[in-house]
């Protein structure tokens, strides 16, 4: 994470937010076979702890179980140009949003990880607007069996949570809406958004 202090934000409901908001991250952790990385949706408990599953064939399935893993969550994200800035000597930068959560991870039984998968497919259902929702009772139990069979669920309790929201808080606050003017202008509306909202 950034090393410097401004750029922390230790509310834990907007980093609960994030987690809920993104809901796909990565999963860092060692191997026999060196470092290994798993891409995956993400569903926190609300109380300290973070859910995913993995398929059975992956390389780090067999390996995460009783040990410490790491999760990144990247959040929005854009270059800020100096032009930007007013400040010839400012020079180029990256705003952007991420959080990690470091955690002892321990497998769930079939049952939670059939719970994991339909509380995230339910929760992602609802965010469509079109059409009539899937819902897991549409699978037949040997279908879910099946399903089932194929993957391995997870959940790391989160002992460490780190954060970096580098919002050009170290910037005045004229300098800082004109850069996320800027940002937005290109495209990059979500952390300019967050510019806005979350820094005084």
């Amino acid at each position: 994470m950034h090393p410097n202090a401004l750029f922390r934000h230790p509310d834990r409901d907007l980093l609960e937010t994030l987690i809920d908001q993104i809901g796909f991250g990565m999963v860092f952790a060692e191997t026999p076979d060196g470092p290994r990385v798993a891409h995956v949706p993400l569903l926190s408990t609300g109380d300290g702890a973070v859910q995913f599953h993995l398929s059975r064939g992956n390389a780090l399935a067999r390996h995460l179980a009783e040990r410490t893993a790491l999760i990144v969550i990247n959040g929005p994200d854009g270059y800020v140009s100096p032009r930007w800035s007013g400040d010839p000597a400012q020079v180029p930068t990256w705003n952007y949003v991420a959080l990690e959560l470091e955690g002892r991870v321990r497998r769930i039984d079939s049952d939670a990880t059939l719970a994991l998968v339909t509380d995230l497919s339910d929760k992602h259902e609802a965010r469509i607007a079109a059409g009539p929702r899937w819902t897991m009772d549409k699978l037949s139990a040997e279908r879910q069996r099946s399903l089932l069979a194929g993957i391995v669920g997870f959940e790391l309790e989160v002992q460490a949570w780190r954060e970096t929201l580098k919002l050009s808080q170290n910037r005045d606050a004229s300098e800082r809406e004109r850069l996320a003017a800027g940002l937005e202008g290109e495209g990059s509306a979500g952390i300019a958004q967050l510019m806005r909202t979350l820094v005084p």
